[in-house]
């Protein structure tokens, strides 16, 4: 029997439910949960069926239908769980029912415990298959080569600017831009160490230490720092030492077993990295869509602002501009060009095609649906 407590409203009492009552109708609601889960697998065998009778098995992942059902999930969540944890979660619903169709493949830029291991996890899910490589270009390679489906870079960081070695790779590749991730980058120091007394040297990627240089002076002044390929390598060489640290993220201290001995120590709080999710095929419109360009002219004055007039002229949002030697020339460049829409949109091709005409060089690199949170 509940015990009674007042209600403001009415002056009187009611009942407040027993904690192991609360716990039954969990319990009753877990059941419905799990019921559901294996209803909408059931089902998702059922599309993988369908789709091998009708000759299309080679990829039941579709970006665009998973973008779909998370802008349902966002919009008609009312809490209390926050639509960031609602996508998280039917994230891992959807990757555990494609794996049960047919397990998906990404390669990455290694090794184990990286950042962009942590951006393929967060969107892929944890039921895919993850193949880390050493470099970026090999990333490409693994997809072109069809070892694997998709592959995962980053592109940009918000304090440290572009991943040159990335883009240099859309100039020759034939694989398309098929989404994107945003990843809060949280930068943690670990060691076996126990303390910070105890630390003498300090391994972490060139970028990392730049990005937690002010905690590293105030903290650990005079300490060696030494920049290795990844993240994940420092954490490797530091869990091996009892006088060595190594500032990576939480992916990097789970696989490589470190104890975090300070975390969050990034000088900026909001440093977000931006991944590019890449593969073979193009995506169709979600009408939240952004789409990738390369872009070249001739060496001339106003030469760039009449390829970019268009996109003015027409209401196209531009949300970033990179450029990079074209190495077929001296100081001639191309553009690395975002803009908000799909390619296929009415308003979008027409740009494209006056754009088309005025170009030296106009390459789609791909339209993806705008990264969920």
């Amino acid at each position: 029997m509940g015990s009674k407590v007042a209600d403001p409203r009415s002056g009187g009492q009611k009942a407040e439910p027993a904690l192991d009552e609360l716990r039954q109708r969990i319990d009753a609601v877990d059941l419905q949960i799990q019921n559901a889960i294996n209803e909408r697998a059931a089902l998702a065998r059922q599309v993988a069926r369908a789709k091998r009778d009708s000759g299309d098995d080679e990829d039941f992942y579709r970006p665009d239908r998973e973008a779909e059902i998370l802008r349902q999930v966002t919009d008609r969540n009312r809490g209390p769980l926050s639509a960031e944890a609602m996508v998280r979660l039917f994230k891992e619903i959807i990757s555990a029912c494609l794996a049960l169709q047919k397990p998906l493949c990404v390669a990455f830029l290694g090794p184990e415990g990286t950042f962009t291991e942590a951006a393929a996890l967060k969107h892929f899910g944890r039921f895919v298959k993850t193949r880390p490589v050493d470099a970026i270009d090999a990333v490409f390679r693994e997809v072109e080569a069809g070892t694997a489906q998709y592959g995962v870079v980053p592109v940009e960081n918000s304090t440290e600017g572009v991943i040159s070695y990335t883009l240099d790779e859309f100039v020759h590749s034939p694989l398309k831009i098929c989404g994107e991730v945003g990843l809060r980058i949280h930068q943690h120091l670990m060691s076996r160490a126990g303390q910070l007394g105890a630390v003498r040297r300090i391994y972490s990627h060139q970028q990392s230490l730049a990005q937690c240089r002010k905690w590293l002076d105030l903290n650990l002044p005079g300490i060696r720092r030494e920049a290795v390929p990844s993240n994940a390598i420092a954490a490797r060489r530091a869990a091996r030492k009892t006088d060595a640290a190594a500032i990576a993220g939480d992916v990097a201290a789970e696989t490589y077993e470190l104890p975090i001995v300070a975390a969050n120590i990034e000088d900026d709080p909001g440093n977000t990295t931006r991944f590019l999710v890449v593969g073979h095929r193009s995506v169709p419109p979600t009408g939240q869509d952004k789409t990738s360009l390369l872009l070249s002219a001739a060496n001339r004055p106003g030469a760039l602002y009449a390829l970019l007039e268009p996109f003015s002229r027409k209401g196209i949002s531009m949300t970033r501009i990179e450029s990079r030697p074209s190495r077929r020339e001296n100081w001639e460049y191309v553009f690395f060009v975002d803009i908000q829409g799909h390619a296929d949109e009415p308003v979008v091709k027409e740009a494209l095609e006056e754009i088309r005409d005025r170009a030296s060089l106009l390459k789609v690199l791909g339209s993806y649906p705008r990264a969920f949170m």
